[in-house]
């Protein structure tokens, strides 16, 4: 029986591996082979960027800002760091803290910014 399981899981990796391989056939996009945390945090990271207006939006081209979305995803990462503790390299320790540390301060940025406009509204 366990020579069977060992046979499918191999034949299901080379599946995947082969589906893999014509999906980066004529893609100009860099995929990487193998997933990696820090890609993983960062692209979390640069969609947080999108979603506080410090980064256009890929597809409009245009600074949109969401404060809503943006905590969402500051939050998401923070639950990662607290749920990945200690199991993480120490630069992927470093580079999520600074990533958290960053999108922190700027997004309390915009808060303030925004509440100092609703002072200065009278609303």
């Amino acid at each position: 029986m366990d020579e069977i399981n060992k046979n499918i899981d191999e034949s299901w990796k080379e599946a995947v591996k082969k589906e893999k391989e014509k999906e980066a056939v004529g893609q100009d996009n860099f995929l990487p082979s193998e997933p990696d945390f820090n890609l993983f945090i960062t692209t979390l990271a640069l969609q947080a960027s999108i979603s506080l207006g410090t980064v256009p939006n890929p597809a409009t081209n245009k600074k949109e800002e969401n404060l809503t979305q943006a905590k969402f995803i500051i939050d998401t990462l923070e639950m990662l760091q607290q749920k990945t503790k200690g199991n993480l390299t120490s630069e992927e320790t470093k580079l999520l803290e600074n990533l958290l540390y960053e999108l922190r301060m700027q997004y309390v940025s915009k808060v303030n910014k925004e509440k100092i406009a609703e002072d200065k509204s009278g609303g």
